[in-house]
């Protein structure tokens, strides 16, 4: 598994990596802000969504307070996606130091270039610290999952050489936004060993064609001899992923997909995934909707050994036009913890049944079929 991901992908894995999982906002935040509070060099932070409330206020002080103190403090936002910060708290953050760009802000931008955006979700704390998965800085995502107002998430630590790929990425996109790449607070600091993971880093970019996530999925697929495992936030793939899917199925290989059920912030993302559920139901695929809050997770497992964790979903958007960013971990102690979190997710789902799902009235059909002209923008 591990040279096929780095011969077709091109990025070589590194060893001697800890990943810990975090799950839902409670851990998640906790974990966020304590790297920061800690941090005594650098922080560079960057989120598609940086909304309000009072988890928004704590990270724009918490980070305003580290660059008081005289720490090198880089915040990037997602022209689009953060447009909704509270503009106080902004310039807090930038009263105090805080060096804050922003991705293709869409007012001066052409319509094409507004389509492609920056979805990853990356936090690296004095080189040696990283912090990736599904999560935005928005009251949305704190708590436990426990109802429809605490959404459910992953997002995992790093530590190891793999920081070097997730810091790139943040690097990648700060490069197009300011003048200054680096400066004297970097130290390009040696990574020791930290645990067991062998760890790759994919960056996925806004651009046209075949992009290395796509290749990263497809090679997750293709590979997998007995189970393969999907929670995803937005499902609306092209056709070839939907026969890649079926045909993954078709050999044996059980195929399980988590998405959101009654509660979901994309009802017309949630459709065009709906389009192929009959298709994908036939094949042997088992589709789960979550039932108690949002599912925003982004996690892939294959066969209890492999595990994908990061910004992508598998829709077009994911994987034809956006910045996203992917770790493809080989550990069975983390592939075995986040099957486990998917097995307790399932215990809170419910099975579309596929008798009762071609049974579906004419006016859900007449929904699904409305949104195919727009799928390539979902």
């Amino acid at each position: 598994m591990r040279r096929r991901l780095e011969r077709l992908i091109g990025i070589a894995a590194t060893d001697g990596n800890a990943i810990v999982p975090l799950r839902n906002g409670d851990e998640i935040f906790a974990a966020m802000l304590a790297g920061i509070r800690s941090a005594q060099h650098t922080v560079d932070m960057m989120t598609f969504v940086y909304w309000t409330g009072d988890i928004a206020r704590e990270f724009a002080e918490t980070l305003a307070e580290r660059a008081r103190a005289g720490l090198r403090v880089r915040l990037l936002l997602d022209g689009f996606g953060s447009r909704l910060i509270d503009a106080e708290q902004l310039a807090e953050m930038e009263r105090a130091g805080v060096q804050v760009a922003w991705f293709r802000k869409p007012l001066y931008l052409s319509p094409l270039k507004q389509n492609h955006r920056c979805h990853r979700k990356v936090l690296v704390v004095d080189e040696h610290t990283a912090y990736t998965g599904g999560v935005g800085i928005a009251q949305e995502w704190c708590g436990d999952a426990r109802n429809e107002n605490e959404w459910r998430d992953t997002h995992v630590e790093v530590r190891g050489p793999a920081v070097d790929g997730i810091a790139a990425a943040f690097a990648q996109n700060w490069a197009e936004c300011h003048e200054a790449l680096f400066d004297e607070r970097d130290r390009f600091s040696e990574h020791g060993r930290h645990g067991d993971a062998v760890v790759q880093v994919v960056r996925g970019s806004a651009s046209f064609g075949w992009q290395d996530m796509q290749t990263l999925i497809r090679v997750m697929l293709e590979s997998a001899e007995e189970r393969f495992r999907l929670a995803t936030a937005y499902f609306s793939p092209d056709t070839y992923f939907v026969e890649l899917l079926c045909a993954t199925a078709r050999r044996g290989v059980e195929v399980e997909i988590l998405l959101p059920g009654p509660h979901t912030d994309k009802r017309v993302c949630q459709l065009a995934g709906q389009w192929h559920y009959e298709d994908l139901i036939a094949c042997g695929v088992r589709i789960h909707q979550y039932q108690p809050t949002m599912m925003h997770a982004k996690v892939i497992t294959v066969d209890g050994v492999a595990s994908l964790i990061g910004s992508t979903n598998f829709n077009r958007r994911s994987l034809d036009h956006d910045e996203e960013v992917m770790l493809a971990v080989l550990d069975q102690g983390l592939t075995a913890t986040l099957d486990a979190h998917f097995e307790e997710d399932l215990a809170h789902s419910e099975l579309i049944c596929g008798v009762r799902w071609r049974k579906r009235s004419r006016l859900q059909r007449m929904r699904e079929a409305s949104v195919v002209p727009i799928r390539r923008f979902l």
